[in-house]
Formats: structure tokens, C-alpha cells, sequence
């Protein structure tokens, strides 16, 4: 991603962090500062690859990236500090670290919409590390206070203390997948401080600004997720067949302003 000059600091095309002249990598999302932005003709950019044994901070803490095929996020956690995550990701940890559960709200709601009852939280000082059991890539996204992201479900790795943590409904959109009664998306937003989002992208991660009103149709499958000031709604392709006269091709309806991320590999939560 190629560096923008502001001043004496260089901001990082991924997140807009200022970093200091110097820097290879993001202080606080982990990409590379010294590589091309690649965007597509129609305006889709590829979410940075982090290096392997990339460092980046958040609050007092760290997180370590090690691998590529499968990646891992390593935290080492300062005291004071803290971060959540569902529980079957956690790799390994050290042996004094706090664990804890995080209280979430829906009861049967979670239940009905596929979403996890557990999320583990860690408690600093200590170190942990999680990882997604296939292949893909980590995608961090910094948040400033008050803003907000949804995520599909299953994708998120790692949140930080600072990061209030509910979810959403989206009537209708899981009965394209598999039946049900609606989409639940987990929603994360930034308190009072800066927070950090981590998540698991199946294949290649690919994100793109959509202006206000401006409407992107997505494979359900390939969603991963979106600022909470874009809409989703379902919208039927009827397409014509000589054998059965007409099919329905159900799509994910995105309206902007804001931004939406897709993964290249399609993963229903039937799989989750």
C-alpha cells in the first residue's frame, strides 16, 4: 500500500493511522506501508496481506500475526487490558492469564440465529493466541469512538476491551441461505477510545466505499461485513430456463454511504 506523506508522518492507506517516517508496517492495524494500493477497475481495494511476524499495538497491548496460510493473531495482553472471543478459536494461552465470559444479550434469539452463547474474554497480563481452523486472511479494523461495523457471523476473531459487542437482525436474508428467521450479524462499535476489530476472511478479502444510495448486489455467501450505515435487504434475479420457465437467484441488497467487505471464497452458515 503506498504511503501518503503527512507532514513528518505517513499515513497508512488501510486505516489512516499516522506512522512515524520509517515505519514498514501500520502501529495499529499491521500493513505494509512500502507496497502498491491495489484497487480494482471498479473499485474494489484488496485488504492488506499482513506479513508474517508483523507487530502492531492497541491500548497497552500487542498483537503479533505468525503464519500466512492459516493465521495467527498472537496478543500479548498488558494489565489493565482485556479482549473477547469465541471460545473454539483460542489456540493457546499462558498459564496465569484470567479467562472469563463475556454476558451477551438474545437468549434464544442467539440460539435460533446460529450465533455463539460463549464468548471467552482474557484479562491482561498474559499472552494468548487465536486463530480460525482454514485457510484465508486476517483483516483488523481499527475503530475510532462511535463507529460501528457488522460482521457476519463465525468471522470475528479478536475484540478489544474498548468494543461494545451485540448483534442484528436482517428479516428474510437467511432464508436464502438455508431457512430461518433472518440473518444475524454481530455488531461491534468503538466506546470512548479507539478499539480494534480482527476477523477471518475465507480466501481473499476485498472491501469497497459505497457512496449514499449508491447499491451493490453480493452472493450471500461472500459477505463479510459492512459499516452500520449501510443497509442490507434481499433482492430476487428472476432468470429465464427452458426447463422449469423461470429461477430465483436471491442477492444480498447493499445501499450506501459506507463500507462492505466480501470474501472471495462463498461460506454459508449451514457450515459455520
Amino acid at each position: 500500500m503506498t504511503d501518503i506523506a503527512a507532514g513528518t508522518r505517513l499515513v497508512c492507506n488501510w486505516c489512516k493511522t499516522q506512522n512515524a517516517v520509517g515505519a514498514s508496517t501500520c502501529d495499529r492495524c499491521g500493513a505494509p506501508l512500502d507496497g502498491a494500493k491495489r484497487v480494482s477497475d471498479s473499485g474494489w481495494r484488496e485488504a492488506p496481506r499482513l506479513r508474517d511476524m508483523t507487530e502492531f499495538h492497541f491500548a497497552s497491548s500487542t498483537c503479533q500475526v505468525e503464519g500466512e496460510i492459516v493465521p495467527v493473531a498472537e496478543i500479548n495482553l498488558a494489565s489493565g487490558d482485556w479482549a473477547f472471543f469465541e471460545h473454539h478459536t483460542l489456540l493457546w494461552k499462558d498459564e496465569h492469564l484470567e479467562l472469563d465470559t463475556l454476558p451477551t444479550d438474545g437468549g434464544m434469539k442467539r440460539a435460533f440465529g446460529g450465533m455463539p452463547f460463549m464468548v471467552t474474554v482474557a484479562r491482561g497480563p498474559g499472552r494468548l493466541a487465536v486463530s480460525r481452523d482454514n485457510t484465508g486472511e486476517m483483516v483488523t479494523l481499527p475503530l475510532q469512538p462511535g463507529e460501528e461495523v457488522d460482521v457476519r457471523g463465525h468471522a470475528f476473531l479478536l475484540a478489544t476491551h474498548s468494543i461494545d459487542y451485540s448483534f442484528i437482525r436482517i428479516k428474510g436474508l437467511k432464508n436464502i441461505l438455508h431457512g430461518g428467521e433472518g440473518l444475524y450479524l454481530d455488531r461491534f462499535k468503538a466506546k470512548d477510545e479507539q478499539g480494534l476489530v480482527i476477523l477471518h476472511g475465507y480466501g481473499n478479502v476485498f472491501e469497497r466505499e459505497l457512496k449514499a444510495s449508491e447499491v451493490i448486489l453480493v452472493e450471500p455467501g461472500g459477505f463479510l461485513y459492512k459499516d452500520a450505515s449501510v443497509t442490507m435487504d434481499t433482492e430476487q434475479q428472476k432468470l429465464k430456463t427452458s426447463l422449469f420457465g423461470t429461477q430465483g437467484l436471491w442477492l444480498a441488497k447493499l445501499t450506501g454511504p459506507g463500507r462492505v467487505g466480501i470474501q472471495s471464497m462463498y461460506h454459508h452458515h449451514e457450515t459455520d
